[in-house]
């Protein structure tokens, strides 16, 4: 059994955050769709009365109320982030659920209708947006794609030397090889949104899910120095690494666990009018024998499997990690 430690202001998921895209003179909201992209501001009308989310390693959902307390309608533009995806060498792995434009499988109802949500996406490199200068070359802003790779080696020599030298890209074959072996390295940014009313006076109930891309790694590290990044991240407590080492059999150098990783953004449910009036986060690690960690405070086991938090008038401070350590 795992205990699941606690830190105040975190064990939650992502959140939806507001834009404008308001009539001009409009004083309700306070951000807009500027050529650079998605600006992500606060609101001053519209408040987040409930917040239910779940996430396990197959599926992650999410159900908001909203409440435009403002005394006329409210037209906004609505966004939802998804976790960076950074591929910085080949040794990184990446588990994406689908290779097409929505590559999470994200869905949106609103009031129970379906929503066509659009997707924002950015090519970034130590925080310089790099999007134009990759289109411009012709290739794919998906960094870990055989298509994107495939675009990169078709550059003439002079073109794959400056992305090298922009770190966008690294050869893996020895430079006195006759050919390269090139290969594309940035962070690609995703943001889906769309435009939404929100009455005034009214109740909107806004439901997403998707399938996360879950980040794994084989093995599971045990020795103190290894496991700092995690103790703070995942909240990780000696009662987990005891239970992590209980897996151990003579011999062994590592527990025989996997490692596996779920990030949602949460910190952007502090962009609404007030505090989440009611929020509640429920954690499933998808097996009993596996093991989880999260931070959070109060957490109660609800099942064989899930472990949820329940928090009133919230603002999350930090966004949610979850660690998933399975057997074999």
């Amino acid at each position: 059994m795992t205990r699941l430690s606690a830190i105040a202001g975190a064990g939650t998921a992502a959140a939806l955050l507001v834009l404008t895209a308001a009539p001009a003179g409009a004083n309700d909201t306070t951000a807009a769709l500027t050529n650079s992209g998605l600006v992500l501001t606060t609101n001053s009308a519209i408040e987040m009365r409930s917040e239910a989310l779940s996430i396990s390693e197959t599926a992650v959902k999410v159900r908001y109320a909203f409440v435009n307390t403002a005394p006329k309608d409210v037209t906004v533009t609505v966004a939802f982030p998804i976790p960076d995806i950074v591929f910085d060498g080949p040794d990184v792995t990446l588990n994406i659920p689908k290779d097409a434009a929505n590559f999470l499988g994200f869905r949106t109802t609103v009031n129970g209708a379906p929503v066509n949500a659009q997707l924002e996406q950015k090519a970034v490199q130590k925080g310089v947006d790099v999007t134009a200068y990759l289109r411009g070359l012709g290739v794919p802003i998906q960094p870990y794609l055989e298509a994107t790779d495939t675009a990169i080696n078709r550059l003439t020599k002079a073109q794959q030397d400056d992305m090298v030298k922009r770190g966008l890209a690294m050869n893996l074959n020895d430079p006195g090889d006759a050919t390269r072996q090139m290969i594309g390295l940035w962070t690609l940014k995703s943001t889906f949104f769309w435009n939404q009313t929100f009455p005034a006076g009214k109740t909107v109930t806004v439901e997403h899910d998707y399938t996360p891309s879950v980040g794994s790694t084989a093995g599971f590290p045990v020795a103190p120095a290894d496991m700092m990044s995690s103790l703070a991240k995942y909240c990780v407590d000696a009662d987990f690494v005891a239970s992590a080492r209980k897996t151990m059999k003579a011999g062994d150098t590592q527990p025989n666990l996997q490692e596996e990783w779920i990030d949602y953004v949460l910190t952007t449910g502090a962009n609404w009018k007030a505090p989440i009036g009611d929020f509640t986060m429920t954690i499933d690690k998808g097996a009993a024998a596996n093991l989880v960690s999260f931070c959070g405070t109060g957490v109660v086991k609800t099942g064989p499997t899930t472990f949820q938090v329940h928090y009133t008038n919230f603002t999350p401070k930090t966004d949610v990690a979850v660690l998933l350590a399975k057997p074999g």
